[in-house]
C-alpha cells in the first residue's frame, strides 16, 4: 500500500535533519539511503514518529503515494545525474523530483527539460541554513515547475522558518531560478564571511585587541544594526577553547580557506552577464590567495607585514562598525542587482521582494538589514538598485565617513582588506556621472577598430588616428 507522503534520496545530516523536521509537522514521509548506518541514523533520530527508511529504491518507490514526491538531498554534480538515472524508469508520468542540493543552475536546466519529456516533473530548491535550519526552519528557493510546487506547497510553508508569522519560502519564478537564486544567496555569504575575517584582520592586528576584546566588540554590535547570523556565529568563534591544548581554537586554524564552489559560480555568471560583483569576487578571489601560504611568509620576510595602527582606538573601532555596516550593505546590493539583471536576461522574473522576505529567517544570510531590504523592494518593486532607495541613500550619507577613514588607514599601513576596498571603490565609481571609459574605447579604436559613441552626436564612429603619426 502506498502511504508515504514523501520520500528523500540521501539521509546525511541535512536530508535526514529535513526529514525530521517534516515528521514533525505531521508528515507521513520516509527516506531511502545506500548506507546502512544512515538508516540507522534516521530510526534511532526519528524514533518519536517511528521513521525508517528503505536500502532498496524499488521498495522505496513503491511505498510512495500517487504521485510521487522525491526529494534529492545529494552532492551537486554527476552524483545528482545518477540517481536520477537510476529512478526515472521507476516512476510513472505526474510523479515529481525535487533537486534540493547546491546545483549549478545550468544543470537544473537541462534536467528539468529531460524529464519533460519523460512526462516527470522536476524543479530546483535551494535551501539555507545548515542543519540546524534544515531540523528547525529553513530558508527555502523552490524554482521550475509550478504544477510540483503547488503539490509541495504546504509541506515547504510548514516546515521554513518564519518571520512574523510568514513562511520563509516562496515560488521563485520559471526555469532554474530557484537554484540561480540560492548561488547568489551564497556569493553574498561569501561577501559578507570575507568582511567579518577582514574585521578580525584590522581588530586582532592594526588594533592588537585580545580574542575577548574582539568578542566584546561584536558582541555589542551583534546588539544593534549589524545584527546577523554570521555575526552571531563569528562572535562565538573567538572564545571557543581548542580540547587539545587550552588555546582559542581560532589561533590554532590555520589560514587557508576553502570553498564548494558557489561563490565561484556568482563570480562567473556576473562576467557572463556583465554585471560588476566585486566585492563578492574579491572574497571568492581571496580564499584561493589565502592557499599560497608558504609564498606569503616569504614575501611578508622581504616586504614586512601590516603594522599596527597609529590611532584613537575607540574612535577607530565606532569608525570600523561604519565601514562594516557599509560594506555589508554593499555586499547585499551587488547580489540582488545581479538577480535584477538575471531575471531579465533569463527571463525569471524574480520577485525581489519576496526573496528579501524569505530570507530574512532560516537562512545563512539572515540579518536585521534584510528588513530594511524588504522595505525598499516592497516599496518599489522594479527597483533596479539598492543604492537608489531614498532610505538607503542616507544609510549610506551617514556611514560613508567611517568607510573612507577604515580603507585610508589600512593602506597606511599595509594591511590587505580587499572585500571593503573594493566596495569603497565600487560606490564611488557607480556614482561617477562621468567615467575615464572614454579613454578605453578611444584606446580600443585606436589599435582594434572597435568604434566608439559620440556624446554630442547618434550613431558609431571610428577615427583616423593614423592621421596623428603624419
Amino acid at each position: 500500500m502506498n502511504k508515504y507522503t514523501l520520500g528523500m534520496i540521501g539521509l546525511g545530516t541535512m536530508g535526514r535533519n529535513l526529514l525530521l523536521n517534516m515528521a514533525d509537522n505531521g508528515f507521513a514521509v520516509t527516506g531511502y539511503d545506500k548506507d546502512p548506518k544512515m538508516l540507522a541514523k534516521l530510526e534511532v533520530d526519528g524514533k518519536a514518529h517511528n521513521l525508517k527508511g528503505f536500502s532498496v529504491l524499488e521498495d522505496f518507490i513503491q511505498s510512495l503515494e500517487l504521485p510521487r514526491r522525491i526529494v534529492l538531498l545529494v552532492p551537486a554534480g554527476e552524483i545528482v545525474d545518477s540517481v536520477i538515472k537510476e529512478l526515472s524508469p521507476l516512476l510513472d508520468k505526474g510523479d515529481m523530483i525535487i533537486d534540493s542540493g547546491n546545483s549549478h543552475f545550468t544543470d537544473t536546466n537541462r534536467r528539468d527539460l529531460e524529464l519533460k519529456e519523460k512526462g516527470i516533473h522536476f524543479f530546483g530548491m535551494g535551501i539555507s541554513g545548515g542543519e540546524e535550519g534544515a531540523r528547525f526552519g529553513p530558508s527555502i528557493m523552490p524554482g521550475g515547475d509550478k504544477v510540483a510546487y503547488g503539490s509541495m506547497k504546504a509541506i515547504l510553508e510548514a516546515v521554513s522558518a518564519k518571520v512574523n508569522g510568514d513562511p520563509c519560502v516562496a515560488y521563485i519564478g520559471p526555469g532554474a531560478s530557484g537554484h540561480f537564486v540560492k548561488m547568489v544567496h551564497n556569493g553574498i555569504e561569501y561577501g559578507m564571511m570575507q568582511l567579518l575575517a577582514e574585521t578580525y584582520g584590522i581588530l586582532k592586528n592594526a588594533l592588537e585587541y585580545t580574542n575577548e576584546e574582539i568578542f566584546a566588540v561584536f558582541e555589542k554590535w551583534n546588539n544593534g544594526r549589524l545584527q546577523s547570523f554570521l555575526m552571531e556565529v563569528t562572535r562565538d568563534i573567538f572564545l571557543f577553547k581548542d580540547d587539545k591544548t587550552g588555546n582559542f581554537l581560532l589561533d590554532m586554524i590555520k589560514d587557508e580557506a576553502k570553498s564548494k564552489g558557489t561563490g565561484k559560480w556568482t563570480s562567473q555568471v556576473s562576467m557572463d552577464l556583465q554585471l560588476p560583483i566585486p566585492t563578492i569576487n574579491e572574497a571568492v578571489s581571496t580564499r584561493d590567495l589565502s592557499k599560497y601560504k608558504t609564498l606569503r611568509v616569504a614575501l611578508a620576510d622581504v616586504f614586512g607585514d601590516a603594522t599596527p595602527l597609529v590611532a584613537d582606538k575607540e574612535k577607530f573601532v565606532v569608525e570600523l562598525e561604519q565601514a562594516l555596516y557599509f560594506a555589508v550593505i554593499t555586499s547585499y546590493a551587488q547580489g540582488l542587482h545581479l538577480l535584477w539583471q538575471a531575471s531579465a536576461t533569463y527571463k525569471y522574473e524574480l520577485n525581489l521582494h519576496e526573496i528579501a522576505q524569505i530570507w530574512r529567517g532560516g537562512c545563512i544570510i539572515r540579518a536585521e538589514f534584510l528588513e530594511d531590504i524588504y522595505q525598499a523592494y516592497k516599496k518599489q518593486p522594479d527597483l533596479e538598485h539598492l543604492f537608489a532607495d531614498k532610505g538607503i541613500q542616507d544609510k549610506i550619507k551617514e556611514i560613508i565617513p567611517g568607510m573612507r577613514s577604515v580603507v585610508t588607514h589600512a593602506a597606511k599601513n599595509g594591511m590587505a582588506i580587499p572585500a571593503f576596498a573594493s566596495a569603497l571603490t565600487y560606490f564611488d565609481a557607480l556614482k561617477t556621472a562621468r567615467m575615464p571609459a572614454n579613454l578605453i574605447q578611444a584606446q580600443r579604436d585606436f589599435f582594434g577598430a572597435h568604434t566608439f559613441e559620440r556624446i554630442d552626436e547618434e550613431g558609431i564612429f571610428h577615427a583616423n588616428w593614423n592621421a596623428l603619426k603624419s
